[in-house]
């Protein structure tokens, strides 16, 4: 092989060379595929021509170039730590989270330089503005208030850049170590009042509770008393009504008895040598009560015809029969 020979080898293969690297060239400037969930943003001749969604694409080679890829899925991002100022002047180191999500990718490449950056610095300087307004107790209590400002006012400005800002969250509320002391003993303080408060409610408790009870026992025993004095009295009532009754029978029973007993007297009287008997009876009687009253007293009072006995014996008999008579 002559010198001729090999020099135009040599240049047909770095011709060749050079085809190979061209049509590499051309084909990763045309062709370009895009992910899911990810748009393209392409500028023709340095001016914006066109946005490429997930697929396969073919771009004119050093015409068209694809500036940037944005991510379409919501993104999370650390908002640093900083320090923030209380209304009460109590400093707080504060850090987040900011979720947003690219919703316009022309606008997310020529809106701003870098939102990203731009959307940390405003949620940090909102937060600031928040914070300085509320007192250092309020800033825990709070958190889903002041979550709700921060996104409220970035995603106000984000629109331009066409981000839409989804929600910020706090991490880390961190104050001073003294705070962090005082703030214990506050609670300490709190919890011993708590208890005091739930122990002097339970003596309360329990005192109005025996005070309740030692009133329904009286008012039972004094309801019981009042029952059986009731019961007590309805007995001596019904008792009584029976000794009447009874006494009432007795009685009749004795006036029919002396009314027999009379009857009889009658009846004898009228009978042969009745009349005598009756006399020789009553003067007896006669006779044995003026004895028996000399037995038990010691000034006895006598009547004026004591000797005349047959006139008060005759006196008695004519009274018997008169009433034998009536009968």
């Amino acid at each position: 092989m002559n010198v001729a020979t090999l020099n135009n080898a040599i240049i047909n293969y770095g011709l060749l060379i050079a085809f190979i690297f061209f049509v590499f060239i051309f084909v990763k400037s045309s062709i370009k595929i895009i992910p899911q969930e990810r748009v393209g943003v392409v500028e023709r001749l340095g001016r914006f021509h066109s946005e490429l969604h997930p697929g396969l694409h073919v771009l004119v080679p050093f015409v068209d170039r694809l500036v940037v890829i944005h991510d379409m899925r919501e993104v999370p991002m650390i908002v640093p730590e900083q320090v923030c100022i209380t209304k009460d002047n109590t400093q707080l180191s504060i850090d987040g989270v900011v979720y947003f999500q690219v919703s316009d990718a022309k606008l997310a490449t020529y809106g701003t330089n870098n939102f990203m950056s731009a959307i940390v610095q405003l949620s940090q300087t909102t937060l600031r503005s928040v914070i300085g307004k509320m007192e250092l107790d309020k800033t825990f209590e709070e958190r889903d208030e002041i979550n709700k400002h921060v996104v409220a006012s970035v995603d106000q400005a984000s629109l331009n850049w066409g981000v839409k800002v989804l929600r910020y969250e706090l991490k880390n509320i961190q104050p001073p170590q003294h705070i962090i002391n005082a703030m214990q003993e506050q609670i300490t303080a709190e919890r011993e009042k708590r208890a005091k408060i739930a122990r002097s409610e339970g003596e309360r408790q329990e005192k109005i509770n025996y005070a309740e009870g030692d009133t329904m026992s009286t008012i039972r025993r004094s309801e019981g008393d009042k029952q059986s004095a009731i019961n007590q009295a309805i007995g001596e009532a019904e008792a009584m009504k029976t000794r009447a009754q009874g006494e009432a029978q007795a009685i009749l029973a004795i006036a029919e008895a002396n009314a027999e007993a009379i009857r009889l007297i009658a009846n004898a009287i009228s009978n042969e040598n009745g009349e005598f008997a009756v006399n020789q009876k009553l003067a007896a009687q006669y006779i044995e009560q003026f004895g028996n009253l000399a037995k038990t007293n010691n000034t006895m009072i006598l009547p004026h015809n004591l000797s005349d006995i047959a006139g008060i014996v005759s006196t008695a008999l004519s009274a018997v029969k008169q009433s034998n008579s009536k009968n």
